[in-house]
C-alpha cells in the first residue's frame, strides 16, 4: 500500500518519492516517469525495480492495483 502523506513530487520533473507498506514494514520508494492513473495515497502498488545502496527502492516501473469491484470497461460492454 502507498502510505497516506508519503507521496512527494520534484517540481519540474517526473520523480515521486513514496513510501509501500505492509502496515508491519515502511520502504521508501523512488521512481521517475508517469505514474498511472490510479496510483494513489492508501492504494496497492505494484513496483519493479531494485533496492538501491542508500536503502531506497528504486522503481523502473509502476503498476496500480485497481479494487476487487473494478470491472474493464470491454466486460461491462458486453454484460450490458
Amino acid at each position: 500500500m502507498v502510505e497516506k502523506g508519503s507521496v512527494h513530487r520534484a517540481p519540474g520533473s517526473l520523480e515521486v518519492n513514496f513510501v509501500v507498506t505492509d502496515f508491519r514494514h515502511e520502504l521508501p520508494v523512488r521512481y521517475t516517469g508517469v505514474l498511472p492513473d490510479l496510483f494513489r495515497e492508501g492504494q496497492g502498488v505494484i513496483a519493479h525495480g531494485r533496492i538501491g545502496t542508500n536503502g531506497v527502492f528504486v522503481a523502473d516501473e509502476e503498476l496500480a492495483k485497481h479494487d476487487e469491484k473494478y470491472m474493464p470497461p470491454e466486460v461491462l460492454l458486453r454484460r450490458a
